[in-house]
């Protein structure tokens, strides 16, 4: 009866005004005050009297420092239901100017029949009864009143990183009903046993009997500052249990440098990676870009789009966006102006609304720019859709890169840069040849050019590009499943975006003509293992032989048409080292201009699948084209 009680008044302090509210804690503030005289005085003369006139004479005095000081330190401005750290140190500041009062008044001047010393005993009993009856209006106001009417799972929640941001995420997760903080774990064993806010620390060794015992449904990695190889270590280490894990991101990505609970988010496949990051050359980033005009062909494309965010930051003059989709084309358009518009970036942007394969426009936009340096990233790149269409993804891919790579050489630009992919070092797939094929189009005019530096870099996956693996694992994942592989023994390289646009960038910048640019994409990763990971990083349990009554399954679907078990970065047998530790160089064999012009001639001329597809085997000698959705490659 009396718990019901208390939760109905809460819940009507709760529907109260935000004025009213105020009103509420500064009538207890003043009864706490008056007792705090009544205390402070009986305390130091040793009677306990209730009221006399010293008494009211110090109240009223108190009172009036009371109001001065909280209201010009902002202690009523708070949020008294979040009261933590930051309340503390409200309370703190304003109770430094009431005692400053109280000492001047009443222990350095003096008041007849007051004795001096309580100027200082009664700053302290009230600091503690205010600082008292704070938390407990947070415990009402939270832990009773708002778990008591949460009807979700409460969530058991360990936090790992018992540093600085650890403890803002947990003072941040306090008004969570549905999270219930445990304690924390921490790398440092010199901590175990030992607690912070009341919440104990566990050394991480000891975190398989921890999860157990205390039944964890939840972790959270608060430790912004370590290293991505240090923090793909951990979550590959959480990975093995079945909790839930989220992360904060690195500081420098935190809003005001102070951790929320919002700032959390879900384990990302480049958290997984462990690269950690080369600093940019600052040189061979500009050489190609500073004050220069700028064209990206398929700037609406995933790493188009990217290359033109960091081309725009590194300072070009003029920024060329060519794309065949509208919407694309609007998209990172309107993103590039607002970005240029905020930080007051004087490039000039135009929008090309073109397709690379006409030739016509494609010449009427180099006579009517002067373009210095082109970033070619037009291309179809989906394996299995271009298996289907052929005639169209050669036709872009191969014919589009001509007619560029043409235009650039007829009008003299600086550089131009091919956007190759791994996928075209021994193709098994028509989308691999045509990537090829682009590449010894650019060979051949690296053969010819006295002007114009052709180059073209060479790399695997990038993550969060359109049809990328990750993001369909989790959308399966969210579903329930199962997962789709299409062959456990896949693997495959990644990287993210900005690091490889950023890369491709700087190999432009380090190309004097002919050379195929082969990018560090570390380790290769299995498929089926990243997906195992994100299932249980999800808290969710694997469903195998093994575990029949696992939640998510992962089911092999066998290979698509023309696709690899793994992938392959160079063709000859060695690369050699650049100025850049995350770049590599290889040159590789080429066809003869005369044989080249001819085959080209004929892709040009075709309409027929299988008539494109036997061009493209005579293009590429290297060339095997696998139809068979079982097909294993070597």
């Amino acid at each position: 009866m009396m718990y019901q009680l208390l939760v109905a008044s809460l819940e009507w302090l709760q529907n109260r005004t935000r004025w009213q509210k105020r009103a509420t804690v500064f009538t207890l503030d003043a009864i706490l005050l008056i007792f705090s005289v009544w205390f402070a005085y009986s305390l130091r003369t040793g009677v306990w009297t209730y009221f006399d006139r010293p008494i009211a004479n110090m109240a009223t005095g108190c009172f009036a420092f009371m109001v001065l000081s909280f209201t010009f330190a902002g202690v009523y401005r708070a949020i008294f239901r979040y009261a933590g750290v930051g309340t503390m140190r409200i309370l703190l500041r304003a109770f430094g100017y009431y005692s400053a009062m109280m000492v001047s008044i009443y222990l350095v001047v003096g008041i007849p029949g007051v004795p001096r010393t309580i100027g200082l005993i009664q700053p302290i009993i009230f600091f503690g009864m205010v600082a008292g009856s704070r938390l407990v209006i947070r415990y009402l106001m939270i832990d009773l009143l708002g778990r008591s009417g949460y009807g979700g799972s409460i969530k058991r929640v360990m936090v790992y990183g018992a540093g600085q941001a650890g403890q803002q995420l947990v003072s941040s997760l306090r008004p969570e009903p549905g999270m219930q903080v445990i304690g924390y774990f921490d790398d440092d064993s010199r901590l175990d046993g030992q607690e912070l806010d009341g919440y104990p620390v566990y050394a991480s060794e000891r975190l398989q009997a921890v999860l157990g015992h205390h039944g964890i449904t939840n972790i959270l990695l608060a430790m912004p500052n370590i290293g991505r190889r240090r923090r793909a270590d951990i979550i590959e280490m959480l990975s093995e249990y079945q909790v839930d894990v989220k992360t904060l991101p690195p500081m420098a990505e935190i809003v005001g440098g102070t951790v929320s609970f919002s700032d959390l988010r879900s384990i990302e496949i480049e958290d997984l990676l462990g690269r950690e990051p080369v600093h940019p050359n600052e040189v061979l980033l500009g050489r190609t870009i500073i004050g220069k005009s700028v064209l990206v062909t398929g700037a609406g494309g995933s790493i188009g789009s990217e290359l033109c965010r960091q081309i725009l930051s590194i300072g070009a003059r003029t920024l060329l966006v060519l794309d065949q989709s509208e919407y694309a084309l609007y998209s990172i358009e309107t993103e590039l102006r607002d970005w240029a518009s905020q930080n007051g970036c004087r490039t000039d942007i135009v929008p090309l609304l073109a397709s690379v394969t006409d030739r016509t426009r494609i010449s009427e936009i180099f006579e009517t720019f002067t373009i210095d340096t082109i970033f070619h990233a037009a291309a179809y790149k989906h394996v299995p859709l271009i298996e289907a269409n052929p005639v169209d993804g050669v036709r872009n891919n191969v014919l589009g890169t001509l007619s560029v790579a043409q235009a650039a050489f007829d009008h003299e630009a600086g550089a131009f840069i091919l956007v190759s992919t791994d996928k075209a070092v021994r193709p098994t797939n028509v989308m691999g040849a045509s990537k090829r094929g682009a590449e010894l189009i650019v060979q051949s005019f690296a053969k010819r050019a006295q002007t114009t530096k052709f180059s073209m870099v060479r790399f695997g996956n990038v993550l969060a590009s359109s049809g990328s693996v990750v993001p369909l694992f989790q959308k399966q994942i969210e579903s329930g499943g199962p997962v789709t592989v299409t062959d456990m023994a896949v693997t495959r390289y990644f990287m993210t975006i900005s690091e490889a646009a950023s890369l491709v960038i700087q190999a432009g910048g380090l190309a004097k003509g002919g050379e195929v640019f082969l990018l560090d994409m570390g380790k290769p990763m299995k498929i089926a293992s990243l997906a195992e990971a994100m299932i249980r990083l999800s808290g969710l349990t694997l469903k195998n032989d093994a575990n029949p009554d696992g939640e998510i399954e992962i089911r092999e679907i066998g290979l698509r048409p023309g696709e690899k078990l793994y992938e392959e970065l160079l063709i000859g047998k060695e690369a050699t080292t650049t100025a850049h530790p995350r770049i590599m160089m290889g040159r590789e064999t080429s066809l003869a201009p005369p044989q080249l012009s001819t085959l080209l001639a004929e892709l040009a001329s075709v309409r027929d699948r299988s008539a494109m597809v036997c061009i493209l085997e005579k293009l590429v000698p290297e060339f095997s084209h696998r139809r068979d959705n079982r097909a294993k490659s070597i």
